[in-house]
């Protein structure tokens, strides 16, 4: 029955979210209707204690991070930049390859560090414009940004700076490097398979006459009948956006040491405020990268953004806060979800798995598709089950650095359903449903599940790593 409840729960949340409401107000629904199932007495103690407890500790950490990236994406629209890259990116690759140029915008900013959802911001102005070029169905962006964003680079390619790659080292005393050739065939399995479906799916559309799409929401404005600045000065906003988050994230530990406390100038007598600097570098940096980034595009096309600067920015702060009260919310739910009696059960049914590699992928995965979160399932499931995982690898001879890459694959796997934080963001930002775009999204998903297997397969073909 606690098992019942959860998958209910689950259920529930991906049925209204893929008919369109909205999971602001439906994520706290499913969670409390699970609790109410499952002990009545708890809900008002896990609505505020748990569910708001993470919903606003997610807002009040990543918050700034949403609206940065927001207004940092809208100034790249609004200065012409976009169109700029666009165009060049067209007469370089040609028309027929756009997707694939997506794809490697995408690439390139996760793989330098940049926040996923702050790449969603910032590439869709991008996608938009060329997609309108040539004459691609809008629909098919969402599909084709996942691929370059949420897929490969998030936790497959060695060395990716993304939280997906971080956290498995902390398990498995490894470094973000583990098991490099096992991660590029991963990548390269991911990356074929996904420009096929999309490729497929755009000569599909051409075939039947559709074309961008009219009467569409969320447009980024055009720029037209304005000379195009260099490619080369569009494209540095982006650079620097990639490289001030590697020296910040450099810089700020040996600047602020693990921690810093201040006693604020008030009246009265206060307790010094401690912040642990370790757990907030990260954040600091990209957030710091974006300012420079923003700051960057005013230095080099102030006019053009200033006359329409207050109406742009006031659709990227509301676009900003919808993307991050949907994640919250998502984040809100997982955390209740996963301390029912019902996950716990999820949990030890796939420990019954023999195999080490296949019992983790699974395992890592399936708590990743629950509770809606590549990250919030691997550290659920590598907190409750890494001990477990590394006996059994070590007794079948499987190196911790094979554990390190399957686990963070499989994270981002089945985490991306219908009611993934990360899809809802895309989704919005985009303007489209999950009705229109959902279902290229779920294939990216299928891939990146599949190249899981493959890459545990080609280990045990041949023991590469």
């Amino acid at each position: 029955m606690d098992l019942l409840i959860v998958l209910l729960a689950l259920f529930f949340l991906i049925f209204v979210a893929y008919r369109g409401y909205s999971v602001i107000l439906f994520a706290p629904v499913a969670a409390m209707g699970a609790v109410l199932l499952t002990d009545p007495s708890l809900v008002p103690p896990m609505f505020t204690g748990l569910f708001m407890d993470k919903m606003v500790g997610f807002v009040k950490l990543y918050f700034p991070v949403f609206l940065l990236g927001a207004i940092f994406g809208k100034v790249i629209e609004l200065s012409g930049f976009s169109k700029s890259i666009v165009s060049s990116v067209i007469r370089m690759i040609g028309r027929e390859r756009s997707i694939f140029s997506i794809v490697a915008v995408c690439a390139v900013l996760t793989y330098g560090g940049v926040s996923l959802f702050v790449v969603v911001f910032a590439v869709y102005p991008f996608a938009a414009e060329i997609f309108k070029q040539s004459n691609i169905p809008k629909r098919l962006i969402p599909g084709t940004i996942a691929l370059g964003a949420f897929a490969f680079t998030m936790d497959a390619l060695p060395g990716t700076p993304q939280i997906q790659n971080i956290i498995p080292t902390t398990f498995f005393n490894t470094t973000i490097y583990a098991a490099p050739w096992l991660g590029m065939i991963g990548a390269v399995f991911i990356v074929v398979s996904g420009l096929t479906y999309l490729e497929w799916r755009r000569r599909q559309a051409a075939a039947k006459g559709e074309g961008y799409g009219t009467n569409l929401v969320n447009e980024p404005e055009s720029v037209e009948n304005e000379k195009l600045v260099n490619p080369l000065i569009a494209i540095l906003p982006l650079v620097l956006v990639g490289v001030m988050n590697k020296v910040f994230t450099a810089l700020i530990p040996s600047f602020y040491g693990e921690s810093v406390s201040f006693v604020p100038a008030v009246v009265g007598k206060l307790a010094p405020v401690l912040v642990n600097v370790q757990g907030l570098a990260a954040i600091w940096a990209v957030e710091g990268a974006l300012l420079i980034g923003i700051l960057s595009v005013f230095a080099m096309a102030g006019k053009k953004v200033a006359g329409r600067f207050a109406e742009g920015s006031k659709s990227a702060i509301g676009g900003a806060l919808l993307a991050s009260m949907n994640t919250a919310s998502e984040y809100g739910f997982g955390a209740v979800i996963a301390a029912l009696p019902g996950f716990l059960a999820v949990a030890n049914f796939m420990s019954a798995i023999p195999n080490p590699l296949v019992n983790e992928a699974v395992t890592v995965s399936a708590l990743a598709g629950i509770t809606g979160s590549a990250s919030g399932g691997m550290s659920i499931a590598l907190a409750a089950m890494a001990s477990t995982f590394i006996e059994h690898a070590q007794a079948a001879g499987i190196p911790l650095e094979v554990l390190h890459r399957v686990a963070s694959m499989a994270s981002g796997g089945m985490d991306t359903l219908p009611h993934n934080g990360a899809v809802i963001t895309l989704l919005a930002v985009t303007g489209l449903t999950h009705r229109v775009s959902y279902g290229d999204i779920f294939a990216i998903t299928i891939i990146k599940t599949v190249a899981v297997f493959v890459v545990i397969a080609a280990y045990y073909l041949t023991g590469i790593v």
